[in-house]
């Protein structure tokens, strides 16, 4: 089954550990974690349970249709008062189970002082075919 982890801006718990924001990490902290990502999805691609990842800017608009001859709405970008995603990963595991665990070691990707972030990482599994209806 492939699974999406997203990965959010929204950061970790802060009783644990009070990051910030990447923009504020040290250069080396930086490196450290974008490598904790790199050699956790090179350890997926050797047990064939990577798909691909990309990170994603902080910008974002939220953009719906508004009816025929009218533009599209959009909405944003607030990074203050949306959920925006910072990136994700495709995964392709056996189990639910695998994907969770997976999630949380990603989640533990280093920041300052090289502790892990605990951030907020969602799972969402991939739509199925729908089954075929025979009458």
């Amino acid at each position: 089954m492939k699974y999406l982890l997203l990965k959010h801006y929204r950061g970790g718990p802060a009783h644990v550990v009070d990051y910030g924001s990447m923009d504020q990490w040290t250069p080396e902290e930086v490196d450290a974690h974008i490598q904790y990502m790199r050699d956790f999805a090179a350890r997926l691609e050797e047990t064939g349970e990577f798909v691909g990842e990309q990170a994603l800017a902080p910008e974002g608009t939220f953009v719906r249709y508004d009816g025929e001859g009218r533009p599209p709405v959009t909405d944003g970008p607030f990074a203050e008062t949306k959920d925006l995603i910072a990136g994700w990963m495709i995964i392709d595991v056996d189990s639910w189970d695998r994907a969770v665990q997976l999630a949380g070691e990603l989640s533990a990707a280093p920041g300052p002082r090289g502790e892990p972030v605990y951030e907020w990482l969602e799972v969402r599994p991939f739509l199925t075919e729908p089954p075929t209806v025979t009458e």
